[in-house]
């Protein structure tokens, strides 16, 4: 742990659930701040800004600003630019995420590309539909995440990677997909920060997208017991964990930090 100089930490399930504070977090991450060590919130939370999230968040007292915070949105944006410039997307998603989109060219007809982002109301049948036409039709499917369902603190929620598997069966195509797992996501993460893998540190409640992605990039990987955290799936998991916590609040003493 003496290498490490920045710690990568998911929000939804690790700091809190359904935005509020799991017990120990703050105090957690003000210890992290205090000893140098850079930080990033990675988070495939789609229903939100970055400005809102980190507003959010502050409120619950966490110090954090928007600089702190990568979405799936905003990588999602700035890979469409990169890779697809000028394409005319169709977004499927719950939540207002205009502000992190950046320039991109949002239509109802003739897409390029259909997006999908995070489950809601709005993927019902009508919607979902019309997403499997544009595909059938030669559109171009990304995908901000694969989250089969996140915790809330009324129980497991169904997401929208649930939906992308039929999506991808049906119309015989499979998404590029922008937010956590994808390798590109952490390597904007460490660019963000000035580090390389083996000095970072990956902390989440999904044993696949977080934490064994996460070390698939070269970051050593940390799973907490909150969140989403399921001992069934821990056990029948792609891989074994670096390390395995109770909580985020246990993070600064396996890190050697003082509180």
């Amino acid at each position: 742990m003496d290498s490490v100089r920045a710690v990568l930490i998911d929000i939804d399930g690790v700091l809190t659930v359904s935005w509020k504070p799991l017990p120990g977090a703050v105090e957690a991450l003000r210890a992290i701040r205090a000893a140098g060590l850079g930080v990033a919130l990675v988070t495939n939370t789609t229903s939100r800004t970055r400005a809102s999230i980190a507003g959010t968040l502050s409120g619950a007292g966490f110090e954090v600003s928007a600089r702190d915070v990568l979405t799936a949105p905003a990588v999602t944006a700035a890979h469409l630019a990169e890779h697809f410039p000028g394409a005319r997307c169709a977004l499927l998603n719950s939540g207002d995420i205009g502000e992190d989109l950046g320039d991109l060219t949002l239509v109802e007809e003739s897409p390029d590309v259909v997006v999908l982002g995070g489950a809601g109301t709005e993927f019902d049948y009508t919607a979902l539909n019309r997403a499997f036409g544009h595909l059938q039709r030669g559109a171009r499917l990304i995908a901000m995440h694969r989250n089969l369902y996140w915790r809330t603190d009324e129980g497991l929620q169904l997401d929208s990677g649930a939906f992308l598997l039929g999506l991808e069966k049906a119309a015989r195509v499979e998404a590029e997909v922008t937010g956590k797992p994808s390798p590109a996501f952490f390597g904007t993460a460490l660019a963000q920060l000035g580090v390389s893998a083996d000095r970072a540190l990956m902390v989440g409640d999904d044993i696949e997208s977080d934490v064994l992605a996460a070390q698939r990039a070269g970051i050593t990987g940390v799973l907490v017991r909150t969140g989403k955290y399921q001992p069934e799936t821990h056990e029948h998991a792609s891989g074994t964990p670096d390390h395995v916590l109770d909580s985020f609040a246990d993070l600064p003493a396996l890190l050697g930090l003082a509180q």
